[in-house]
């Protein structure tokens, strides 16, 4: 791709312009809550349908590291990676992709690319640079037993550098493993009641060692204390709708720096944000294609000044948001 291709993908608005969209929207509800068809404008706007460097094929997962470096993997299996401001650095991608592609990326406490390998029951391990870390590999097999996986979505750390690996397909659970990649424990199966899952799509650890878990196909939020030997259901919240407080499929959960807990809604073309008990507070998107709506966005991260860059994934393109 040209430079001059590049810069046609992305869209910038200036800080004035961000500021004059943002205060004329109107505000209503408790707390100045945003109702769904309202827009918050994005200060960027990047990528569009292709193949090329820096365009996408429906964008499936997203991570950024302490450089600001973002990583998104697609539904080519490509993993690429942007500058902040979405100018394409390098790629690569998995080693098969027939099967499927993974749906989910995040970043290890000691530095590496944690790649959930979805459909072919593994997590794999790069390097920034995307040199495989093979001796890192989970898993492999698929089934029902420790250490075997249905369909993989996320994995994340806790504290003592213990991975969580959630599952959808025969099985719905979660599974925990030392630093070294050993089993621990388990827990979850299909279903609808507290610690039952259907399809949990996405994790979140805050600082107190709880667990949050996007329980996609129940619209809801489960929460976990780790802190004990089996890991202890706290709470959850959430209830299928469109409403404030309501969800529809989530597929990511993240908490900001100020401790406001962020959802991924793909089925409602949002982004809610609430507070740590579950109360919504705010909400950007909306079904559609202008700057500030989505189609079915799969997830979203934070990078070091607290924006927000969210994969809009069926305009396959990314939306830089400077704050939610």
């Amino acid at each position: 791709m040209s430079v001059n291709s590049q810069h046609q993908d992305r869209v910038t608005l200036s800080r004035r312009q961000v500021l004059a969209m943002t205060l004329s929207l109107p505000v209503a509800g408790l707390g100045g809550c945003l109702q769904p068809n309202q827009t918050v404008q994005p200060s960027l706007v990047w990528g569009r349908k292709g193949l090329d460097d820096g365009r996408f094929i429906k964008p499936r997962g997203i991570a950024i590291n302490d450089a600001d470096e973002i990583f998104i993997v697609d539904k080519t299996s490509r993993i690429q990676v942007f500058d902040r401001d979405g100018n394409f650095i390098r790629n690569w991608r998995t080693p098969e992709c027939v099967n499927g592609k993974p749906c989910g990326l995040s970043i290890s406490h000691d530095g590496l690319l944690i790649v959930p390998d979805t459909h072919y029951f593994r997590v794999l391990f790069y390097t920034y640079e995307g040199e495989m870390v093979e001796a890192r590999t989970i898993g492999g097999s698929n089934g029902r037993g420790p250490g075997e996986f249905g369909f993989l979505t996320d994995v994340v750390q806790d504290s003592q550098h213990n991975y969580y690996v959630t599952e959808y397909g025969d099985y719905d659970r979660i599974q925990k493993f030392d630093i070294e990649g050993n089993f621990i424990c388990q827990w979850g199966n299909h279903g609808t009641e507290p610690g039952e899952f259907l399809r949990p799509q996405g994790l979140f650890i805050d600082g107190d060692d709880q667990l949050w878990i996007a329980d996609a196909s129940n619209h809801r939020v489960q929460i976990y204390d780790l802190t004990t030997d089996v890991p202890a259901f706290v709470r959850q919240f959430g209830s299928d709708g469109s409403g404030a407080g309501q969800l529809r499929y989530p597929y990511t959960i993240e908490m900001d720096r100020e401790g406001f807990v962020h959802v991924c809604e793909l089925g409602n073309h949002r982004i809610q944000k609430f507070t740590p008990d579950g109360q919504s507070v705010s909400m950007i998107g909306g079904a559609g294609r202008a700057p500030g709506q989505f189609h079915q966005p799969w997830g979203f991260a934070f990078d070091s000044t607290g924006a927000m860059h969210v994969i809009d994934s069926y305009n396959h393109r990314v939306q830089r948001f400077e704050k939610v």
